[in-house]
């Protein structure tokens, strides 16, 4: 009885071993991607870096940009929006609801989870060269300032127009991509976030009664520029992150780099949300006494308080796990070439 496998099944069944793996780290991303959508300050992208199928979203954002359909291409995009879209849908309530209640635990194991990816681009990154460093330590650097002008809860006025919806949009889907930036908090700081939000809002509401000649002037005067914008984001940021990485490697994996290890930086676990007060600005909008109620608690700032010993333990537990999740799913099927 003859038991030798033909080179060509050996060449099939690596392949679909390949596509396994792809598959598996395409949705654990995807998941986290969706899971970080609906947590303030935590970046889709980062979450795609830690679990090691960032440099393939990307590739796959730029070859479908050229009209190269190839079908790894297909399956990383079509696995990581669906997952994204599936962690949005059945998880938004029950994880916005964690987050607002319990958002030491959650920020803890976010921690974990971003920080998992640390090994995996460092062992592509090293050793270090100076272009890596210079731009390892200006991407922390950037972060940390975000996550002091996230905790003075700044954001900028709320004065919309068209050229600057544009940027908006262009400016979210820059942070969808690049790894530890808030798309949300992007829009706070340029002011266009309750303008969207209030856009999106009306266009649904006069959808929703049919009434198609309300629903127009939102389509066209907000929902229009920011989809341009983010379109355009996505194509100019997924083919400009490609590129770098294929000619500056060092220097690009040590932006990355510092990105992640910088976004977590602003999710130091220790923190709660605190009522506000009346005169407040509440992204984007100041809060006035017969508006005051109706802030949800997922709005509301947060300060920093001082944990308790069974706190630090706990917090500490959850980091080791997240970390042990991600770096466990990074290995799985591991090559060098991740990045």
């Amino acid at each position: 009885m003859n038991t030798e496998t033909k080179p060509e099944e050996s060449t099939e069944l690596g392949q679909a071993a390949g596509y396994s793996t792809v598959v598996f780290r395409s949705a654990f991303g995807g998941v986290l991607m969706g899971l970080a959508n609906l947590v303030p300050g935590i970046s889709g992208g980062t979450m795609l870096l830690a679990a090691g199928i960032y440099s393939k979203f990307i590739e796959a954002i730029a070859n479908l940009t050229k009209f190269r359909f190839r079908f790894e291409s297909l399956l990383v995009l079509g696995t990581v929006v669906a997952a994204a879209g599936l962690a949005i849908l059945l998880g938004a309530g029950f994880l916005k609801d964690l987050v607002v209640n319990q958002r030491w635990l959650m920020y803890s194991l976010f921690i974990g989870l971003t920080l998992g990816g640390v090994p995996m681009v460092w062992r592509l990154a090293r050793p270090a060269n100076p272009a890596m460093i210079v731009t390892g330590v200006l991407a922390f650097g950037s972060m940390v300032a975000l996550a002091v002008l996230q905790a003075m809860n700044f954001v900028g006025s709320s004065g919309s127009n068209t050229p600057m919806l544009f940027v908006a949009g262009l400016a979210g889907a820059s942070a969808m991509i690049l790894p530890g930036l808030s798309g949300g908090y992007i829009l706070l700081l340029l002011g266009q976030y309750v303008p969207i939000l209030s856009a999106i809002d009306a266009f649904k509401e006069a959808i929703k009664a049919k009434d198609f000649s309300a629903a127009l002037d939102p389509a066209l005067s907000v929902v229009l520029p920011v989809g341009i914008g983010v379109i355009v984001g996505v194509v100019l940021v997924g083919n400009l992150v490609q590129w770098l990485l294929k000619r500056y490697r060092k220097a690009t994996l040590g932006l990355l780099l510092g990105l992640l290890i910088g976004s977590v930086v602003g999710l130091w676990p220790f923190q709660q949300g605190v009522k506000p007060e009346v005169g407040q600005m509440i992204k984007g909008s100041v809060v006035t006494a017969e508006s005051i109620d109706d802030i949800d608690p997922e709005d509301w700032p947060t300060e920093f308080f001082r944990p308790g010993p069974g706190q630090i333990a706990a917090s500490l537990a959850l980091i080791a796990l997240g970390f042990v999740v991600t770096t466990g799913v990074a290995r799985f099927g591991g090559s060098d070439d991740e990045i």
